[in-house]
C-alpha cells in the first residue's frame, strides 16, 4: 500500500519516525515534505500534496503531522475524495478507520509523543472500515462533496 506523508517543521521529527516505521513494516512510504526542520515552513503545501496523492491514487492513505493537525485537517479535507480524521489516541483512529473509512490521518505533535504515534499509526492502518450502516453516510459525503463542485 502507498501511504503519502507530510510535516511541516512542528511535526518534522515524528514523520521521520512514522516514515521509517511504515518502511519497515513494508509498506510503501511516500515523503512528500518537509525535508528540513530548521527552517519554518507553511503546511498547506504538505496537506496538499498529500491529500491529493491520496485522490488520485486508488487505495492509498495519507499521514500527516504539525503542531496541532488542525490547519492538516483543514486543507486535506479540502480535497474531493479525503477523509482526513485528526487522531490524538489510538480509540479515535480506530473509529476514524470503522466508522468513517477514514484514508488521511492527522496527528498534532503538540498532543503525542513517538511511542503514541507509532501506535495510533498500527492500529490506523491495521483497522477495516466496518461498512453497514456506515456506508450510507459515506455516501451522504460523497453527495455533499458533489454539490460543494457546482
Amino acid at each position: 500500500m502507498r501511504i503519502f506523508i507530510g510535516a511541516d517543521h512542528r511535526g518534522y521529527r515524528l514523520k521521520n519516525k512514522v516514515s521509517e516505521y511504515l518502511t519497515e513494516q513494508g509498506y510503501r512510504a511516500i515523503d512528500v515534505g518537509t525535508h528540513r526542520k530548521d527552517i519554518s515552513c507553511d503546511y498547506p503545501q504538505f496537506s496538499y500534496q498529500v491529500a491529493k496523492g491520496v485522490a488520485e491514487n486508488k487505495g492509498a492513505r495519507g499521514i500527516l503531522v504539525c503542531l496541532t493537525g488542525i490547519g492538516h485537517s483543514i486543507v486535506a479535507n479540502k480535497v474531493p475524495g479525503v477523509r482526513a480524521a485528526l487522531c490524538y489516541n489510538k480509540q479515535a483512529a480506530v473509529l476514524s478507520r470503522s466508522h468513517n473509512d477514514a484514508n488521511v490521518l492527522i496527528v498534532g505533535s503538540r498532543f503525542v509523543s513517538q511511542k503514541e504515534i507509532l501506535e495510533i499509526v498500527r492500529v490506523w492502518l491495521k483497522t477495516s472500515f466496518e461498512g453497514g450502516r456506515h456506508v450510507r453516510r459515506i455516501n451522504q459525503i460523497k453527495k455533499i462533496e458533489m454539490m460543494a463542485r457546482k
